[in-house]
């Protein structure tokens, strides 16, 4: 499974403001070995696709979900 740093178009739109914020974040988090990291635009945790990969999808949407990329 390939693991994306970007959110699936469905899920966070490029054009987004915060976009470049919540694709640095993901990134810094995922290389820290970190499960999660904190929304820019929200403030909430959020799980890393690394994550959300070691289980199966719960169909909540969640933002970074690795399986959403292999529809």
């Amino acid at each position: 499974m390939t693991i994306h740093d970007e959110p699936h178009p469905s899920r966070m739109s490029p054009d987004d403001p915060q976009f470049e914020g919540v694709v640095a974040q993901h990134r810094a988090a995922r290389e820290a070995g970190e499960f999660r990291y904190r929304d820019p635009k929200t403030g909430l945790f959020v799980f890393t696709a690394v994550h959300l990969s070691t289980r199966p999808c719960c169909g909540s949407g969640c933002r970074h979900c690795p399986y959403v990329w292999n529809d």
